[in-house]
């Protein structure tokens, strides 16, 4: 099993699929670094020898991923809810931040529905 950025990469999965288990890896990314690895799309990670494994670690040290992409994102976050914008303000309440309706939907950012009383009916006389 081939380990790139602190990830166990599955090794019966094609190498460009593979590579996109690495948060901040995507299918274009990872074709872009098999390419200047030298390797082979279509070649298993089970098949990948060692020193393919070293250069693909090597081209990786040039991008952004794992723990210093996510790190950043959440810096970024952080950055919008001090200075107080709509999209932080909305991060900070846990509502959706692009524009999404919130009467229906949106069951993933504001968990699971809290119950609220109705209003009391006017007793007739």
């Amino acid at each position: 099993m081939a380990r790139i950025a602190g990830i166990d990469l599955p090794k019966n999965k094609r190498g460009v699929i593979g590579l996109t288990y690495i948060y901040g890896v995507g299918t274009k990314s990872s074709e872009e670094i098999l390419t200047k690895a030298g390797i082979d799309f279509s070649k298993r990670i089970q098949t990948w020898t060692d020193e393919e494994i070293a250069r693909i670690r090597l081209v990786l040290a040039d991008y952004k991923v794992e723990g210093q992409l996510r790190s950043e994102v959440q810096l970024n976050i952080k950055r919008l809810m001090d200075i107080g914008c709509y999209r932080g303000i909305r991060h900070r309440r846990g509502l959706p931040a692009r524009g999404q309706r919130t009467r229906t939907n949106s069951r993933t950012r504001k968990g699971r529905r809290k119950t609220v009383a109705g209003k009391k009916k006017a007793v007739k006389k």
